[in-house]
């Protein structure tokens, strides 16, 4: 890019968007692209992906037109877009006829920079007609990993999208998307012919966010007491595996007088659209939902992401938990999973149509996140690991913060392998995780005595420990291979080849064992939120609070979320600099010139006011 394209572009990013450099690899791609070369970009959520095809779409001459999955997201993309003063649109089956043939019309004519298309649309007869009548500046593919079968989004509409390729070889392609591993990232530059893009590769970290995983025990209680204690008026995201648990959950939290939403494909498109509205718009709501929701949600303040459940794949968690702290203010990761999630999930693996390669794949991916769960040190660095970073442990994890206890619990593992195989033995089947911890201690019920175990050696040979110990092993025996779960037949417990030479004495066991709660409570380690790096004065906070309000009311006047107008962190800066005029105000990170007239006399009225008060 020459020199003068270089200045063009820092202009821009200093002018439209109010930033005063580039981050990470943002500017390398930005040339890159703007002079004409295609490129795989893979960077964290909130790294600010999207300015690395805005603005060398405004550098190149013709529209740049965006492949996007989600309606929501287009339309929340485009309205932060004109926020800004650019000439943006979209293209989707949201618009009624007459609004599509205007956007159409503008498109032909030159008037758009950036026209943001679903693949569906792009890839019908009329959108490759449209595309053919105009001059292009770029193609800029999102959540690229949709493309990818093995990925955890899979779209098949973005495997088609070679033809733009075909059809268009001298228009530059950008292919973006925030979570691959590498065979992924080598799926995607295959199937969109992007083979010679240069690919950019960026820290996968998000310092910012605290990863912590708790054992479930009573998950939704624990949910409740974690959004009471550490994100009381917070917004969130909490994920659930079913419909039916999104209900109960957002029901359960709603009583205890949050703002909490649910949103699952079963719900009628107009409430899912009128939750999604509320969500963006307003502060402090909590939406409980399936994976369906989220994918590429801009929302800038989300303090964090809980998991009821564990996900499939570490892909999968890693773009949903990034949906928290986009705006680099401190948010939490958190998740309560157990046996019985490891068991749930290998059995919608099992049940699944997929082929054989499919579902080895998916039982590989499912490993690995049992491993992020089950690790006792850093989390992060192993969450990385898995996308191919080194890094040093973080010290805001967890197990950072309170580095579990490793024992030696090989005879209490030999116990409870000696009772699943002599269970078996005596019966000629096998029984399930609440079977053998019955046997284990002692626990006479008719099940027990019906199949004569009451009899057996291993009989009350575990009565010290609780129901909740043994089923912690037994996981943990899971995740190490000395265990499996037969999940499609009544879930029941099997030995491997590992777990026998457990019991001839030839392997240990190092199992990690967390301190009690109550201890954990007064430690204090890991058990509150994260602060932010800077916390406010308490004048500052109150103007800060006044700014949050100020911005809702002007959000709701402009028909946008209130994000759209500034961030948290933005406001925050304003209430620690308070400027006095907008010169002033324009030197704030995140404030360009459009922003600066359109809401910049109200701040700084706003401002003198409570200077005054």
């Amino acid at each position: 890019m020459p020199d003068s394209d270089q200045a063009r572009a820092r202009r821009l990013l200093q002018d439209v968007w109010g930033y005063p450099s580039f981050r990470g690899l943002q500017e390398p791609v930005v040339e890159h692209v703007a002079g004409g070369g295609d490129a795989l970009v893979l960077m964290p959520t909130g790294a600010g992906k999207s300015l690395c095809f805005q603005i060398p779409a405004l550098l190149r001459p013709g529209l740049g037109v965006v492949v996007s999955p989600l309606i929501a997201l287009m339309q929340d993309q485009v309205a932060a877009l004109r926020e800004l003063g650019l000439r943006a649109a979209f293209l989707n089956s949201s618009l009624d006829a007459a609004t599509a043939r205007q956007v159409q019309a503008q498109a032909r004519a030159g008037e758009l920079d950036l026209l943001y298309m679903a693949p569906e649309r792009l890839l019908s007869e009329s959108g490759m007609r449209l595309l053919e009548q105009c001059r292009l500046a770029l193609f800029a593919i999102d959540e690229a990993h949709c493309v990818s079968q093995w990925g955890h989004d899979f779209r098949p509409e973005y495997g088609q999208l070679e033809i733009l390729r075909e059809r268009w070889p001298e228009v530059p392609r950008v292919a973006l998307t925030a979570t691959a591993d590498i065979p992924t990232r080598k799926e995607i530059a295959q199937r969109l012919l992007l083979d010679d893009a240069r690919s950019f590769v960026s820290s996968f970290d998000r310092p910012n966010i605290r990863y912590r995983v708790v054992e479930k025990r009573d998950g939704r209680a624990q949910l409740a007491q974690f959004i009471r204690d550490e994100h009381e008026g917070d917004c969130g995201v909490v994920y659930a595996l079913s419909r039916s648990s999104v209900e109960e959950v957002a029901g359960l939290l709603a009583a205890q007088g949050m703002k909490a939403l649910p949103y699952h494909a079963g719900l009628d498109s107009g409430m899912r659209a009128r939750h999604l509205r509320r969500f963006l718009d307003e502060d402090g709501v909590v939406m409980v939902a399936t994976i369906a929701f989220g994918m590429g949600i801009d929302k800038p303040d989300v303090r964090f992401v809980a998991h009821l459940d564990m996900p499939r794949s570490i892909e999968g968690y890693f773009q949903e938990t990034g949906r928290a702290g986009r705006d680099g203010l401190p948010a939490q990761a958190w998740m309560a999973y157990g046996l019985a999630d490891v068991v749930q999930q290998r059995r919608l693996i099992e049940l699944g149509e997929a082929d054989e390669a499919h579902k080895r794949l998916s039982t590989a991916k499912l490993d690995a996140m049992l491993a992020l769960a089950e690790a006792a040190d850093c989390r992060r660095v192993r969450l990385l690991a898995y996308f191919g970073e080194a890094s040093e442990p973080c010290g805001n994890c967890d197990n950072c913060l309170q580095p579990p206890e490793m024992v030696d619990a090989t005879e209490a593992a030999q116990k409870a392998l000696s009772t699943v195989y002599r269970c078996r033995q005596a019966s000629g089947t096998s029984f399930a995780a609440t079977h053998v911890i019955d046997v284990l201690r002692g626990k006479s019920g008719d099940k027990v005595q019906r199949f004569g175990h009451d009899r057996l050696s291993t009989f009350g040979i575990g009565a010290d420990w609780s129901e909740q110990d043994w089923r912690v092993l037994l996981r943990q025996l899971v995740a190490q291979h000395l265990l499996e779960v037969d999940s499609l037949h009544y879930n029941v417990l099997r030995l491997t080849e590992g777990s026998r030479e457990v019991l001839r004495g030839e392997r240990r066991v190092a199992l990690r064992r967390q301190a009690p709660a109550a201890a954990r409570k007064r430690r204090g380690a890991g058990g509150s939120a994260p602060q932010p790096a800077v916390a406010l004065r308490d004048d500052d906070a109150i103007l800060f609070e006044q700014l949050r309000a100020w911005r809702a009311e002007a959000a709701r006047d402009h028909g946008v979320p209130a994000y759209v107008v500034f961030p948290d962190a933005t406001l925050r800066a304003i209430a620690v600099a308070r400027p006095r005029d907008l010169d002033e105000l324009r030197s704030i990170s995140g404030v360009g010139d459009k922003k600066r007239d359109t809401y910049g006399p109200a701040l700084v009225r706003l401002i003198a006011g409570q200077a005054g008060a």
